[in-house]
């Protein structure tokens, strides 16, 4: 046995297991002629077929062609869940282009520096009140030269609000975008080393960096999973039903549900938002046989007074990832629901797997399982990254496997920095058991996530910055009960000037970051702590804060309800 925790591995499931390896095209392609008529995605209680899909993002495709848009060029999709992300996402690859994901949850300052440093051009969006608006301020701000832009009725009309798009010669909508476009003789070739999805993760510097995701890294990811629930599977003998709520511009979403969704013929029942209410429709109507969510979603539902009444028997199977879960909310589901909710592990830059818990191992709260099949995990010193530690001992987490990133874009240091010979050093601090579960205890980075979402302190002190009354601030995580972490400024005010309320701060913040990173509560101080060379230190700021929650006349917090 090569590692302890393969004796806890599903029956039949070895850590040595050969891991497919091809390009996205292939992989909606094979499933089109495997699955063909069978329904690949519901939307507002309208199929689409796995035929029906791969021929929308092979139309797309030969409208990118058309355009001059393929090989070399990087498409920015700025889109929530609707059929269009998959479309232009598979349409983009087949073209030979790589995809760029922009978060409708970022703010202006994030989205902007993204595409300029990803050299995106092109950017598809919707019609929709919430994201055109901003799509063209990047227009105006000469960030791109063309915008697609989808109309959200298309897939059936539920009165969220659109705008009109603008007479402008560089803004098309996708209908006339795509109108006549046929196939090339030969599509352009493709392989697995070609970096398919830019997918920007945050770094000490605060500024976020693309993440080179090849086709072979995310095929492998999807490979990963597939040979891990194959015992799970063959159990269940039948198609699953999958709710996805999780956004498919976040990795988690966009390996664990979509591709692999589609690898093996499961529907994807898509939401455009988390609604509690719709998702107990999809589960106790519709029979839903899996729910992979991010423990806000799972607090909302553990929160539910009549759970206990409600009818989850469909549920096979149901997964936690994005943020830690915290133990007792798992307690309560289990105890009011009788399915055991345990957390996996990945990140951005492993296109999502790293661990998870086999159906039959042991129970050991708090942890984030075993190293899954095909990857190598290991805990090193935070002093020598080279020092492998032994079981028990707390260190930084390596992971090696043909999902891990190849490096950041246009980022050769720091690319550098990220690794130890061929071994991805996670900016995670933990230990792993004798048993080979691995428990996770601390970030070594400033990240916070809060609600599965990665936030970085340093664009929230960019835009408090912004406010006449501000003349420093650090920005932290502290502890949340709904969203696991969310943000904290600590603010020293101009002379003269007067405090606010963190409502007022929200309010004035509002539009300049997304809705995830505004912070949840303000602390005043007389001076903030400083590094010897007189930098603002984040690091001795957390090492002054009492395990006690700070007097309210010195701290406002959120009121009313959550972002």
């Amino acid at each position: 046995m090569t590692h302890p925790g393969e004796q806890f591995y599903p029956e039949g499931v070895r850590w040595d297991e050969p891991i497919a390896r091809g390009i996205l095209p292939d992989l909606l392609a094979q499933a089109a002629r495997d699955y063909g008529d069978r329904p690949a995605i519901e939307f507002r209680d309208r199929p689409i077929s796995f035929i029906q899909l791969e021929a929308l993002a092979e139309i797309a495709a030969s409208a990118f062609l058309r355009a001059g848009i393929g090989k070399g060029s990087s498409v920015a999709l700025f889109l929530g869940n609707t059929p269009d992300h998959p479309i232009n996402f598979f349409g983009a690859l087949k073209a030979g282009a790589r995809v760029v994901h922009l978060s409708p949850l970022d703010g202006e300052i994030a989205l902007s520096h993204k595409l300029t440093d990803s050299g995106a051009r092109v950017l598809v969006t919707s019609n929709l009140a919430a994201l055109l608006p901003t799509a063209l301020k990047f227009l105006e701000k000469g960030l791109l030269d063309r915008l697609i832009v989808c109309e959200d009725d298309h897939w059936g009309k539920v009165g969220t609000p659109q705008a009109p798009l603008p007479d402008h010669p560089a803004v098309i909508n996708v209908s006339q975008f795509a109108d006549g476009a046929t196939p090339p003789g030969q599509w352009p070739e493709v392989s697995p080393d070609d970096v398919a999805l830019l997918q920007y993760t945050g770094g000490t510097t605060g500024l976020p960096k693309g993440a080179m995701l090849t086709h072979g890294n995310l095929t492998s990811a999807v490979s990963i999973y597939e040979v891990w629930g194959r015992r799970s599977r063959a159990e269940r003998n039948g198609s699953e039903r999958v709710i996805c709520v999780l956004p498919l511009f976040h990795i988690y979403a966009l390996t664990v549900v979509l591709l692999s969704a589609l690898r093996l013929g499961h529907l994807i029942s898509l939401h455009q938002r988390f609604d509690v209410e719709a998702v107990m429709r999809d589960i106790e109507v519709k029979r839903a046989t899996y729910f992979p969510g991010v423990p806000t979603m799972w607090i909302a539902i553990a929160g539910l007074p009549d759970l206990d009444k409600r009818d989850l028997s469909s549920l096979t199977s149901a997964g936690s990832g994005g943020a830690p879960l915290p133990v007792e909310v798992a307690r309560i589901f289990e105890r009011r629901v009788g399915l055991k909710l345990k957390s996996g592990w990945g990140m951005t830059e492993t296109c999502s797997p790293g661990t998870g818990h086999p159906k039959d191992g042991p129970d050991k709260p708090g942890s984030i399982g075993l190293m899954l099949p095909g990857i190598e995990m290991d805990v090193v010193s935070l002093e020598d990254p080279t020092r492998v530690l032994s079981s028990g001992e707390v260190g930084e987490i390596r992971i090696k496997g043909p999902n891990v990133t190849t490096g950041y874009w246009n980022r050769p240091q720091e690319t550098k920095e990220a690794f130890v010979g061929d071994r991805f050093l996670t900016g995670d601090i933990g230990y792993v058991d004798a048993d080979g579960y691995f428990f996770l205890v601390d970030r070594k980075k400033d990240m916070i996530i809060s609600g599965g979402f990665n936030v970085y302190p340093q664009m929230i002190e960019q835009a408090i910055y912004t406010h006449p009354a501000v003349q420093e601030v650090i920005v932290i995580g502290i502890s949340d009960d709904y969203r696991g972490e969310a943000a904290k400024a600590f603010i020293k005010l101009r002379d003269g000037a007067a405090s606010f309320s963190i409502d007022e701060l929200r309010a004035f913040l509002t539009g300049k970051l997304g809705k995830h990173e505004l912070p949840a509560a303000v602390e005043f101080v007389d001076q903030l702590p400083r590094t010897p060379v007189g930098k603002l230190s984040r690091h001795e700021l957390r090492r002054q804060q009492p395990t006690a929650q700070p007097s309210q006349a010195q701290t406002t917090i959120a009121t009313g309800g959550r972002p």
